[in-house]
């Protein structure tokens, strides 16, 4: 019997963590703190250790801390919770996994990468590191999924009237974003609840990860900065000339570690750039796009409302397309897949996603939250397509208030966030 919570959401994730469990000796889950990676580890174990259990005076950290093997000793497959408090069950773990071939019998959730010298293994061939998101739209419940990424590369779309969907509820789902504590909150409660997780991270996490002490005001200004700056090319170089224009004392090594700090969070992450063969490859852009882990994030940091959202539709842009980024990563990584972005240096065409299955063959997204941006979007893929030497499998954009999912005359697809699954 498992120890699923009641009320548990299916997520996307499940499926792979059964698979990996028939070939591993453990696994480690790992993603941002709020997440869901305890509950949907509590899915697939039949017993836990929690490190932070606070109502038993941390007794079983003390005890992992005196000799990991004291805690070791469940039924498989056992979760421990936050194992990074205790670097030294990685290596416990990585042993216990060689003592027999019994696949399965451990799960690790953490919500940090532990910097220490403690851990001598990296766990190849015994523990899968997997990578845990938010919520999307279809594991929410916000997208009907009448549309799979396997559809749009196997050209198995067809058309179809859609429910139409809202500006301001757009907005509402950015705000809200993917924390599963936030799904069914109001838009005001989701902010406040995403506001209190940033403040946590400044004023715990962001020193207790490695002991070292940062400025609480520096770190804030550096995710104002990102905030500002999502879903775009930002360099650590505009990132310190914002600092600065507050204080003046932020070098670039102190960028340079505030933003490492942010990513073994998991708060931070890029969006690589994809190689793609062109006529001259020394055209194809090398730089990575900025995300928060959940534009929510982005709307906390800024205090961000619908009302403000709608006086800056510029912005409002920037932050759909970070929701559709957020979701596009989740689906394609349930493939093994990737997700990157594509830009020709020398004439400025962008593509705002390329997914990428494992086999190399790719699809290429723009995304526009309005329909008055289509055929612009459409262009440009059509542009791309006749770019690129290896030809994508599908063109798509994917709209926030199209009312319909259709393949139109040229090829290119055009389908809601609100129709779209993995």
């Amino acid at each position: 019997m498992s120890l699923t919570k009641k009320g548990y959401k299916q997520r996307i994730i499940d499926k792979q963590i059964e698979e990996n469990l028939r070939i591993f000796g453990a696994i480690s889950i790992e993603g941002p703190k709020w997440c869901g990676k305890t509950w949907t580890a509590l899915n697939h174990a039949n017993s836990v250790v929690y490190l932070n259990n606070v109502s038993n005076n941390f007794n079983e950290r003390k005890l992992a801390e005196m000799n990991v093997d004291l805690i070791l000793n469940k039924e498989y497959p056992e979760l421990i919770d936050e194992w990074q408090e205790v670097p030294a069950i990685w290596d416990g773990i990585r042993f216990k996994c060689d003592e027999d071939n019994v696949k399965g019998k451990y799960i690790l959730t953490g919500s940090a990468t532990p910097v220490t010298k403690d851990i001598h293994h990296s766990g190849a061939g015994r523990i899968c590191r997997m990578k845990m998101h938010t919520m999307s739209l279809y594991e929410s419940g916000d997208s009907t999924g009448e549309v799979s990424l396997k559809d749009l590369f196997n050209n198995n779309v067809k058309d179809v009237m859609t429910q139409k969907i809202d500006l301001k509820f757009l907005i509402y789902l950015i705000i809200r974003g993917g924390w599963p504590e936030s799904i069914g909150m109001s838009e005001k409660e989701s902010l406040i609840l995403t506001q209190s997780y940033i403040n946590d991270i400044l004023n715990f996490d962001i020193s207790n990860i490695d002991d070292v002490k940062r400025d609480i005001n520096k770190m804030r200004m550096i995710l104002r900065s990102l905030a500002r700056n999502e879903s775009t090319i930002v360099s650590n170089s505009t990132i310190m000339r914002d600092v600065n224009e507050f204080d003046d004392v932020a070098s670039k090594n102190t960028v340079l570690d505030y933003i490492d700090v942010l990513e073994k969070l998991y708060l931070i992450e890029d969006q690589n750039p994809f190689s793609v063969n062109l006529r001259s490859s020394s055209r194809v852009g090398k730089t990575s796009k900025r995300h928060f882990t959940d534009p929510s994030l982005a709307c906390a940091i800024l205090d961000l409302n619908t009302e403000k959202l709608m006086n800056d539709v510029n912005f409002l842009g920037f932050l759909f397309e970070a929701l559709c980024e957020r979701d596009l990563k989740i689906y394609i990584e349930n493939y093994g897949g990737n997700l990157f972005h594509f830009r020709d240096n020398s004439t400025g065409l962008e593509i705002d996603a390329i997914v990428e299955m494992p086999d190399g063959e790719y699809g290429a997204i723009e995304i526009k939250l309005g329909t008055n941006k289509i055929e612009e979007a459409a262009n440009n893929l059509l542009r791309f397509y006749d770019l690129a030497q290896k030809k994508p499998k599908f063109l798509c954009v994917i709209s926030g208030l199209n009312e319909a999912i259709i393949k139109r005359p040229d090829g290119v697809y055009v389908i809601p966030i609100t129709s779209l699954k993995y």
